[in-house]
């Protein structure tokens, strides 16, 4: 087979296609012939070698994707050959060819694309768990969501729109906040102006959840909060935050809680019924996933080097 390759640690251009020997499905594994290819920045980190990476050189990147089973597993009758599957947490994803755990493996609907699939899974599930167990969000919660335009923000706003929230995306640009607004939120700001706009918004009461992802915006997610209400951290895209002195969380009965998706991907079970709930919202079109562009696998250095141009609007895909 060919994959995505790299060595060492750089640039995109540290990227090539190359081939390499076809995996050998283990127990409990069956072999994906690959259509699509979601790309992630936790690629690029692990590109740069700041971010945890298995094996050993030549690597291969990608954990999300979609494809065809080529390989069904021993005595697997739900994943027969020629089913269509997609799955959001399997390394080795850039390549013609993934063995991955059957536990891992999602089914795709007739009306669910290896495309769309590739695009929604891994930012989906996420926005998913954001919104159902990291906070339970009710109808008229006013919600800030920082990084509004990017892939996870994206689908948050239009998650937390369908369940009735009044939602307040923060992006790095004007072109970016418009695109906040077309996936359905009520106010998009620069983070410069977050707090006078949310204080603007609420009346001066604060939001009731605050989705960081951003990391460096921490503080203010904290004071934009209103008493007693909850801020999510789930990421650090800028940079680790600051310290946070719990008597602050004291002072204003905050909750500050971390979320992380694979505390929630517990068993196949539970994946496959978050999936099937991701995709009929895909579905009834009150998700709508983004497509920013597509590349060749082949040509992975070039996405990379757009993805970090920080220019996507939406999910960047890799296709075989």
């Amino acid at each position: 087979m060919h994959a995505l390759v790299f060595d060492r640690f750089g640039g995109p251009e540290v990227l090539h296609w190359a081939e390499r020997p076809d995996p050998v499905p283990g127990p409990g594994q069956a072999l994906v012939r690959m259509e699509c290819v979601g790309l992630n920045f936790a690629d690029v980190y692990r590109r740069n070698g700041n971010y945890h990476l298995s094996g050993s050189a030549p690597w291969i990147l990608g954990y999300e994707g979609a494809g065809v089973i080529e390989v069904a597993a021993a005595g697997d009758s739900l994943f027969p050959v020629g089913t269509r599957v997609g799955f959001a947490d399997m390394p080795y994803a850039n390549a013609e060819l993934v063995a991955v755990d059957v536990d891992k493996l999602i089914p795709l609907p007739a009306d669910i694309g290896t495309d769309i699939a590739a695009a929604v899974l891994l930012q989906g599930l996420t926005a998913q768990y954001l919104v159902r167990d990291s906070y339970a969000v009710k109808p008229g919660d006013v919600a800030v969501v920082h990084a509004a335009a990017g892939g996870v923000g994206w689908l948050l706003t239009q998650m937390l729109k369908s369940m009735g929230a009044v939602v307040l995306g923060t992006a790095s640009s004007e072109a970016r906040r418009d695109k906040v607004i077309a996936a359905g939120a009520d106010a998009a700001v620069s983070y410069e102006d977050l707090l006078p706009a949310v204080k603007s918004l609420t009346g001066g009461r604060g939001a009731d959840v605050v989705y960081d992802s951003v990391g460096r915006t921490l503080g203010d997610s904290l004071a934009a909060a209103r008493i007693g209400g909850t801020v999510v951290f789930y990421g650090m895209a800028a940079g680790d935050p600051e310290p946070v002195d719990p008597r602050l969380l004291m002072d204003r009965s905050l909750t500050l809680t971390g979320g992380d998706l694979w505390n929630v991907l517990t068993s196949a079970a539970v994946r496959r019924e978050r999936a099937a709930a991701l995709f009929a919202m895909v579905r009834s079109g009150s998700v709508r996933p983004r497509i920013a562009v597509r590349f060749s696998l082949s040509d992975g250095a070039e996405a990379h080097a757009y993805i970090e141009s920080r220019g996507a609007i939406g999910k960047v895909l890799l296709t075989l």
